[in-house]
């Protein structure tokens, strides 16, 4: 098993401005850092249990979710702790410590630059 350290989020701004890491597909080509970068988050949402984790945080009530209630995903609970420390460290989820619980939320400023670098739509 490798060590990997996280990626830096493909994103540049504040909470509501989104500055994707990288034009869209259609725009040319990815430069090799780019590349790198979104393709640690792609990675991070391949997995099932990952992918169903980061759906629970993205559709729970208020915009985020405490561990204790997104956990039941059908692993125990420090694969659910691995699984989400692999989506924060792509970037993909934000989490705060409350007491004994760790809150999650979706990182829209990197899913929406995800979504922005995927937008095959060509521009005129």
């Amino acid at each position: 098993m490798s060590k990997q350290s996280a990626v830096e989020p493909p994103v540049l701004g504040g909470d509501d401005a989104v500055a994707p890491c990288c034009p869209p597909l259609t725009a040319g080509e990815l430069s090799a850092q780019d590349a790198e970068r979104m393709a640690a988050m792609f990675k991070a949402l391949s997995d099932p249990v990952r992918l169903r984790l980061f759906s629970k945080v993205a559709s729970h009530p208020g915009g985020e979710a405490c561990v204790c209630d997104i956990a039941d995903v059908g692993v125990s609970q420090p694969t659910v702790s691995h699984h989400l420390k692999k989506l924060r460290e792509a970037g993909l989820l934000t989490s705060e410590r409350r007491g004994t619980w760790v809150y999650y939320a979706v990182a829209p400023a990197v899913v929406a630059a995800m979504s922005a670098m995927l937008d095959l739509r060509t521009t005129d």
